[in-house]
């Protein structure tokens, strides 16, 4: 992916423990269904932190690992300090990365207790010097560089207007919005129109993120906001199909499957993350925290959602699903219903002592 290549309209957002090679692949699989183009769409891994990167650590570039059938290696990288994002930029080009996000929307206090994530952009000199170190770090890849960003901190801190100018300034290829607030998290509900402020002011493409639950919804951001593309995060969770009806691009609505082809779905992620950790047993380890979201509404009962929660090979599967009515029809309440990380709005945002008090980085 060079830096004149368009980055596609429909993207998977980095989740951490979701995002790894395997189900990006189920995704992007989903999504060539739906439309002849290749790229389908961006499938970016979860997220990696630049200094785990830059000092080469063996799990650090593990999570690297790419889907073999995907032509763009798109990565999300985290960072407070300009060099280390420099090396690690560097590092993802040795490896042959063709893409680099900048996280700079992450609301999880671990992260932003430490002035990362959500809450950097208030310090515009930080922002710009790292935005500056990634790109000039990967010209001589040809990297196209793209960040995605927040609100701001809360509604009385805002910082998306000025970190898209700043990220215009700075050669970045692109810009993705999520319209919420760190203080909101996941809670609420996104406000899409400060998607379209952001689309006013920038000449570079921005693309939306939040609430994004069904096909129809990104058609709806897409008409009412003006942006170049989406970015679909927890609507996708246990639901890859959502790709396959988002590259289609149809204006009906989006396909259910049946549970036959739900449990189709679950049995080939199984052998996609098998594959991923060379062990059934490790596939299956991270396949469990997927069980509730790929059946959510079917009428299974308790005792079966326990057991399936708790398997430990592809044949644990078979042997729970075997008696299940394949023609079962997709419950209708489960189709655009929020999955994944929800909570309320958090009163109080995890940051360093005094990050307020002025917009410059010196601590």
């Amino acid at each position: 992916m060079s830096e004149g290549t368009p980055i596609p309209t429909i993207a998977l957002a980095p989740m951490a423990g979701v995002t790894n090679s395997a189900y990006r692949q189920l995704c992007r699989e989903q999504a060539e269904l739906g439309t002849p183009i290749r790229p389908a769409g961006l499938f970016t891994c979860e997220m990696v932190t630049a200094e785990g990167l830059a000092m080469r650590i063996p799990k650090t570039l593990d999570m690297l690992k790419p889907d073999p059938g995907d032509p763009i290696r798109s990565v999300q990288l985290y960072a407070l300090e300009p060099v280390t994002l420099s090396r690690a930029v560097s590092v993802c080009g040795d490896l042959g990365v063709t893409h680099i996000d900048l996280n700079f929307g992450c609301p999880v206090p671990k992260v932003t207790r430490k002035g990362g994530g959500g809450v950097l952009p208030w310090k515009l000199d930080r922002f710009a010097a790292l935005l500056e170190a990634a790109v000039t770090a990967a010209a001589p890849f040809g990297l196209p560089v793209t960040i995605k960003t927040r609100l701001g901190i809360d509604a009385e801190h805002e910082t998306f207007l000025d970190a898209g100018r700043i990220a215009q300034e700075s050669g970045i290829a692109a810009v993705t919005l999520h319209a919420r607030t760190v203080a909101q998290a996941y809670g609420g509900t996104a406000d899409w129109s400060r998607i379209t402020e952001l689309v006013d002011a920038l000449d570079i493409p921005v693309y939306g993120n939040g609430d994004i639950w069904e096909a129809a919804d990104a058609r709806r951001m897409m008409a009412e906001t003006g942006c170049a593309g989406v970015v679909i995060g927890r609507g996708c969770l246990g639901r890859p199909w959502l790709f396959r009806d988002l590259a289609a691009g149809a204006p009906t609505a989006s396909a259910k499957p049946t549970l036959g082809e739900v449990i189709a779905m679950v049995r080939r992620h199984a052998e996609l993350l098998t594959e991923h950790f060379g062990s059934e047993q490790h596939g299956l380890a991270d396949l469990r925290k997927f069980m509730s979201w790929y059946f959510k509404g079917f009428p299974l009962g308790g005792d079966l959602r326990l057991a399936l929660g708790l398997v430990t090979s592809i044949a644990d599967i078979d042997r729970l699903t075997a008696d299940l009515d394949p023609a079962t029809p997709y419950p209708d309440d489960a189709q655009a219903s929020p999955r994944g990380r929800q909570g309320n709005p958090r009163a109080t945002v995890k940051m360093p002592d005094n990050w307020l008090a002025t917009r410059t980085w010196a601590r």
